[in-house]
């Protein structure tokens, strides 16, 4: 069932696609006249600024797009993550895997993939005369036992900021394990359900500033969707015809740029999103793919290493040349992830003990 949902070249693929975004985003939004995104908080002027920017299109429209929607690869990531975890512990194995070992397992694959670039990442901050210098002993410990995401003003004290994402996924981990893994598919429902009330009170004139609403988006509530879609996807999903994938294409992109000037439609944008990219993937010829698939064998290095690359090659854009940094760093990105990947080999694997 599975394979025919999702084969392995357009899980690649689909990750590919997502890290592209992430990366692209995380350069693209520092720049000052790009147009900033929605992503832990609503404000409706950014998307109305994304609309004048489209209506009187320039050199400049990529890098407003990117910085805007390319976050939304964080999505496409947790559905992949839920439809994967239902494949490897619903399907393939018989024996049931205890929530402890399960928890320990996860978070030291999780910390064998951030270490080296959180290291290299502080290096880099610390020889960057304008770089992030404050590693006190209590964020690095947060950072490293993943529970940083939990703290207060999560946007200041997470560096790397892309870094959040291993405190959010160590959470849809433990929450897989206790209230998802073998449980009826109502238990996945009602997670879904309950983050989104938990997000849709703190509307902009509930919560000024959005303020507690970051906080909370920062955590697994505000992942709970798209992982929770992956999950059922691996559960009941089925096969379409060409026609329905090419509907389901077009409907969600219309979904994600109307439902990003509406609060409550916002919260659902991330569903729509994953929609459209696995229709969008299923429409693809598998060898027309290869580039995305290329891309997606190698995301997890492309994650860790590219706030690195960018701390060093952004300057290129802040003084002009904006596309020719954005190459560089791809490029850089790619050659650093290679070299993290080659070093990865030398930590040793953690083993999941029944």
């Amino acid at each position: 069932m599975e394979k025919s949902l999702l084969s392995l070249a357009e899980s690649k693929a689909l990750r590919g696609i997502a890290i592209l975004g992430i990366m692209l985003h995380n350069y693209c939004h520092f720049l000052g006249f790009a147009v900033k995104e929605n992503e832990y908080t609503f404000n409706v002027d950014k998307p109305n600024m994304l609309l004048d920017r489209l209506m009187a299109a320039d050199q400049n429209l990529f890098v407003h797009i990117l910085s805007f929607f390319g976050h939304y690869g964080v999505p496409v990531f947790l559905f992949i993550s839920g439809f994967g975890l239902v494949a490897k512990y619903e399907r393939k194995t018989e024996e049931r895997v205890r929530a402890l070992p399960f928890t320990a397992y996860h978070y030291l694959k999780l910390l064998r993939l951030m270490f080296l670039g959180y290291v290299a990442f502080a290096v880099v901050s610390y020889l960057h005369p304008h770089g992030y210098h404050g590693y006190t002993f209590g964020r690095v410990a947060a950072q490293l036992l993943m529970y940083i995401n939990i703290l207060p003003d999560p946007d200041h004290i997470i560096k790397p900021g892309p870094y959040w994402f291993f405190g959010l996924m160590l959470q849809l981990y433990i929450v897989y394990r206790l209230l998802i893994y073998r449980r009826k598919s109502a238990c996945v429902v009602a997670l879904i359900a309950v983050c989104w009330l938990a997000q849709a009170v703190f509307t902009p004139a509930a919560d000024p500033g959005g303020e507690i609403l970051n906080r909370i988006r920062y955590n697994f509530i505000g992942g709970m969707l798209p992982f929770g879609a992956g999950v059922l996807y691996a559960r009941y999903g089925r096969s379409l015809p060409q026609w329905a994938y090419a509907g389901i294409a077009v409907v969600s992109a219309v979904v994600v740029l109307a439902g990003s000037f509406n609060f409550q439609a916002w919260l659902w944008v991330p569903l729509f999103i994953v929609t459209g990219a696995v229709a969008t993937v299923k429409l693809i010829p598998e060898k027309a793919l290869a580039p995305c698939v290329w891309f997606g064998a190698i995301s997890s290095a492309l994650f860790v290493v590219h706030p690195i690359t960018r701390e060093i090659i952004i300057k290129m854009s802040y003084r002009g040349h904006v596309y020719t940094g954005i190459i560089v760093y791809v490029v850089a990105s790619i050659l650093l992830a290679w070299l993290f990947k080659l070093a990865f080999r030398y930590i040793p694997k953690p083993r999941l003990r029944l």
